[in-house]
């Protein structure tokens, strides 16, 4: 489903993902054009501040030896260990105090790659009223993919807005867009 910009209001949330040092420029696992999205996250951090919704920022947290390393036989270079630079957020995201900071991948055997898989946030959204996601961050084919699943399958509406996302590449990119498409997210291309 193609939407247009959603607008925020009450009974809204966002949540952002992952953008930190270790997937932008220079980081240990760099998704192109992560740092082109800081701006724009922004802007939606501060929309979502203005109308009062819930601003949820998670990130990797992966313990030293982690499952998805690939020298612990997982598919990625190790990335965003718990306490390094790598894992801290992007130095230009201007998150507010009051955001919900998640944690995923924080446990050495498990991967976690969606915020609503294994964190509570989702029971967390609905006892404040959620009914609607807005959804940005990194890296749109792997953890925004999976975080959107999950929140249609959560009952959530659910919207993406590729303006604040970046892929890791650009075929894994088309790829989520129609998997989210199928799955009912309204994928918002401004």
């Amino acid at each position: 489903m193609a939407g247009e910009a959603m607008r925020l209001n009450p009974g809204d949330a966002l949540i952002v993902l992952d953008v930190q040092r270790d997937f932008c420029a220079g980081g240990a696992l760099e998704v192109s054009g992560a740092d082109e999205i800081v701006s724009v996250v922004n802007e939606m951090i501060e929309e979502a501040a203005d109308a009062g919704v819930p601003i949820v920022a998670s990130r990797d947290w992966h313990p030293i030896g982690h499952a998805s390393f690939r020298d612990c036989g997982g598919p990625w270079p190790a990335h965003c260990v718990q306490d390094s630079a790598g894992a801290q957020f992007h130095p230009d995201l201007r998150l507010p105090e009051q955001a919900v900071i998640v944690s995923k991948g924080a446990t050495l055997e498990r991967d976690q790659l969606s915020a609503l898989n294994g964190t509570g946030l989702a029971e967390r959204l609905r006892r404040l009223g959620v009914r609607r996601l807005l959804i940005v961050g990194l890296a749109l084919d792997v953890c925004v993919l999976e975080t959107a699943l999950d929140a249609v399958a959560e009952g959530f509406e659910t919207h993406v807005r590729l303006s604040g996302a970046r892929a890791i590449t650009p075929e894994g990119g088309r790829d989520a867009v129609e998997k989210m498409r199928m799955a009912g997210v309204f994928v918002e291309e401004c």
